[in-house]
């Protein structure tokens, strides 16, 4: 991070302040959240407009001002970047959220990227958003896409310490960074919640449970891809502390930030460990499961197959005396052996004959 440095030692490009015109003031209200002017760790003014504030900020050289954006317009990063000398590069990831976590230094001023997260408990999900930080020696302006951070709880946190403010620009990007962690923590705790119920889910055979785990595994690449480049940045601002002077103070706090995010790292690492041992074990029992279905329907065509044998079986034995009975049951005077003596017990004999032997077949084979 840049010494606090005096403002006439800073260079700064010798543009027309940004015009104030009616037309673009309720432009940007919309875009400004908030923009405060301090002075020895305590609020001066709070300027409506961001040419009030540059106009400011250059009466009171030995002044710091801190501007929170909210989804700005391309006008008002143009004229930021034109009045504290912003890169291009910089602003143009401003510009664009979905950017990777990440710590830049462009000279004088720190370029930071960090996202933020939030579990929402009703939808049982992982919210997350992005904030892009300008960190330069005696302003800090942050530019905000999505709901979280809040960082007007960042600013009555340092308002109430006049001398953590004092420090300087560096010192809200500390209490920014604390606050990004610290909204961590929440949502490590209802991950951790959502977990003990997939694997209660899991053993209790919920077939919605697949989708949930799969579902619950990206938010974790996702918590995964902002916390992980964390832990190198920070170690990145504190193997900066003796160059740029850093307050013994400040270090100290910025150590346990990283000593928090480290943790949460873990967590994460963890948690995907976690989701994907669970994803395995679920598959594993939705195998088993369906094979014991197989096995059941197999079971069940067995002893159907089996019933329809034995019905088949006696379905032919008792076809053999009708077909007997239906031929001699024809009324034909021509027909042989009809006026036979012995026919009738000759058909009796017949209609058994046939019956046995199908009997002893069907038995042989084991369909009865």
């Amino acid at each position: 991070m840049s010494d606090r440095r005096p403002r006439q030692a800073w260079r700064r490009p010798q543009a027309e302040p940004p015009t104030t015109d009616a037309p673009e003031a309720p432009e940007e209200r919309r875009s400004v959240v908030q923009a405060s002017l301090y002075r020895d760790g305590r609020r001066v003014s709070s300027p409506a407009t961001l040419a009030e504030t540059f106009r400011q900020l250059r009466e009171h050289p030995d002044g710091m001002a801190w501007i929170g954006l909210q989804r700005p317009t391309e006008e008002e990063l143009h004229s930021l970047a034109a009045e504290f000398d912003l890169h291009e590069l910089a602003v143009e990831d401003a510009m664009e959220a979905h950017q990777r976590p990440k710590l830049e230094r462009y000279g004088e001023t720190l370029f930071v990227v960090l996202r933020a997260a939030r579990y929402l408990d009703a939808q049982e999900e992982v919210e997350f958003g992005e904030l892009h930080i300008f960190v330069g020696p005696d302003f800090l302006i942050t530019v905000r896409h999505g709901a979280a951070p809040d960082l007007s709880t960042v600013r009555r946190r340092m308002e109430k310490d006049p001398e953590l403010l004092a420090l300087g620009p560096e010192a809200v990007l500390y209490a920014i960074l604390d606050a990004v962690v610290d909204g961590y923590a929440p949502v490590v705790a209802g991950v951790q919640n959502d977990i003990d119920e997939i694997e209660t889910e899991v053993f209790g055979g919920d077939p919605a449970v697949s989708r949930r785990i799969y579902e619950l595994s990206r938010e974790m690449v996702e918590f995964q891809r902002a916390t992980r480049p964390l832990v190198g940045m920070l170690h990145g601002l504190m193997a900066g502390f003796a160059k740029y002077g850093t307050d013994e103070e400040l270090q100290r706090y910025l150590r346990d930030v990283a000593d928090h995010v480290t943790h949460t790292s873990e967590r994460v690492d963890g948690f995907r460990q976690a989701l994907a041992d669970i994803l395995t074990v679920n598959a594993t029992l939705v195998t088993q499961q369906q094979n014991a279905e197989m096995r059941a329907l197999a079971e069940a065509g067995f002893e159907q197959n089996e019933e329809i044998k034995k019905i088949s079986s006696w379905a032919a034995i008792l076809f053999a005396p009708t077909l007997v009975g239906t031929i001699y049951g024809m009324n034909f005077d021509n027909m042989p052996e009809l006026h036979w003596a012995g026919g009738y017990p000759f058909a009796v004999v017949l209609m058994a004959a046939v019956c046995t032997s199908l009997y002893v077949v069907f038995k042989k084979k084991d369909w009865l």
